[in-house]
């Protein structure tokens, strides 16, 4: 389990003497690309075991259900409407309660804080209708400030546990954070929870800030940046808040970089004259190759999960569209056909899609495509959209959205992948450039 935020966060599993039952027909939400009915589900506040438990309880109990709810996947049922009460962790559940109000599943969880001051959940997930246990009974602990790293933790089981999907909730997104006018735009980095929440800024606005994407562990975050006064690509620590420029290719303008899945290369844009190619650089040795050549503008490179492939935009074939390269370069492969521009390819942790940025007929749209460039599908439109980043698990896609005029606004949104569930994050600030990082 990695450390990034809160040091000493441990889970375990709690020793419940759970059991998983072998219903006949174990409760499982399937998540497709038509209209989904949201999954009802219970609840109830989990029980505080101590009185210095009890605002936790409430909090962490809560941050669950925004999680759940907030995929449009889940219907949290109104306490209103419960006719059980959950008064201790080790009750027996009443399933024909729960029935007789349709939930499906039922969560039920206690918390506790411990002699060090570290708070305690732990929780079980049912199956009403079968009336069994979906996995074991599992414990996580943190830091007190870690409650929200908790009911994000809690979150993620439970919405693997009911679709069979990793989740995505414990995980952060940096950004570039955007105040004032259209014209006289500040951006710094900041780096927040997926949810918007506990947001930190990482550099100050004295200079402009571009495009950061993280490194696989969520460590380090590259970025581009105008200190110097030309574009230099810059390696970040994100524990420490300590950034330095890469020797990427001196004297030129460097842009537009990200890390390969194993975080030993560094893709990037490197313009020349009238002339913007692809480059690379390993990162211990601090070698580059140019991967691309010719008259075209190449950027925005993207590896494939498995680092064996490039996706990338460039406008060899007279207007800006996708193509697709061996990771050690050669011949491009087109895999974008259809009307407009298309640009800010991303390949899908899971592989199997493209998401990408398309301008046509005055609008901008975000949307994907199959690998080979079939099944395009379109899931926003606007004025401005642009930049997308998938969520840890690829099922959500976050992007920067532009209001139009003067006064218009910069604004992080997300969206499922079926074009269900657009909504908008809150951010202190406007926001611009996401990087969706791994699961803490």
């Amino acid at each position: 389990m990695k450390h990034t935020l809160f040091a000493g966060l441990i889970a375990v599993f709690a020793g419940l003497n759970a059991f998983v039952a072998q219903a006949q027909e174990p409760l499982r939400i399937t998540v497709t690309e038509g209209v989904v009915e949201p999954l009802p589900y219970a609840a109830p506040v989990f029980v505080a075991t101590s009185l210095d438990a009890q605002a936790q309880a409430q909090q962490i109990t809560q941050v669950i259900h925004d999680d759940l709810t907030g995929t449009g996947l889940f219907r949290a049922i109104q306490s209103s409407a419960h006719i059980s009460t959950i008064t201790s962790f080790e009750s027996p559940v009443q399933f024909a309660d729960w029935k007789a109000i349709n939930a499906q599943a039922l969560i039920t969880g206690a918390v506790d804080v411990d002699g060090q001051g570290r708070v305690i959940v732990k929780f079980r997930v049912w199956d009403v209708f079968s009336g069994s246990q979906m996995g074991e009974g599992m414990q996580f602990a943190a830091p007190a400030g870690g409650w929200r790293r908790l009911a994000h933790k809690v979150a993620d089981q439970v919405y693997a546990r009911l679709t069979g999907e990793g989740g995505y909730f414990d995980s952060r997104v940096v950004y570039v954070s955007e105040q004032g006018p259209k014209d006289d735009r500040k951006k710094r980095l900041a780096i927040m929870d997926y949810d918007g929440s506990n947001v930190q800024y990482l550099t100050n606005s004295d200079s402009i800030v571009l495009a950061p994407r993280f490194s696989p562990d969520g460590r380090r975050v590259l970025y581009t940046s105008y200190e110097t006064g030309a574009p230099r690509v810059h390696v970040l620590d994100v524990g420490a808040v300590q950034s330095r420029i890469l020797p990427t290719t001196p004297g030129l303008m460097s842009f537009a970089p990200r890390f390969s899945p194993d975080g030993s290369r560094i893709i990037y844009s490197v313009t020349n004259g009238s002339n913007t190619d692809i480059w690379a650089m390993d990162v211990a040795s601090g070698a580059t190759r140019q991967l691309t050549f010719g008259p075209a503008i190449e950027t925005a490179p993207s590896f494939s999960p498995d680092g064996s492939q490039i996706v990338f935009e460039s406008d060899q074939s007279g207007s800006q569209q996708i193509y697709i390269m061996p990771a050690q370069g050669g011949e491009p492969t087109r895999i974008s056909f259809g009307d407009g521009r298309y640009g800010t390819p991303v390949w899908s942790p899971r592989g199997d899609q493209i998401a990408f940025t398309k301008q046509n007929k005055g609008r901008f749209h975000i949307g994907v495509m199959r690998v080979d460039g079939t099944q395009e599908r379109l899931l926003t439109a606007s004025f401005l959209d642009e930049g997308p980043t998938w969520s840890p698990n690829g099922r959500v896609i976050m992007f920067s959205r532009e209001t139009q005029g003067a006064q218009g606004a910069s604004g992080l949104y997300s969206v499922d992948i079926s074009g269900r569930n657009l909504k908008k994050l809150r951010t202190p600030d406007g926001g611009s450039d996401a990087s969706w990082g791994p699961l803490q």
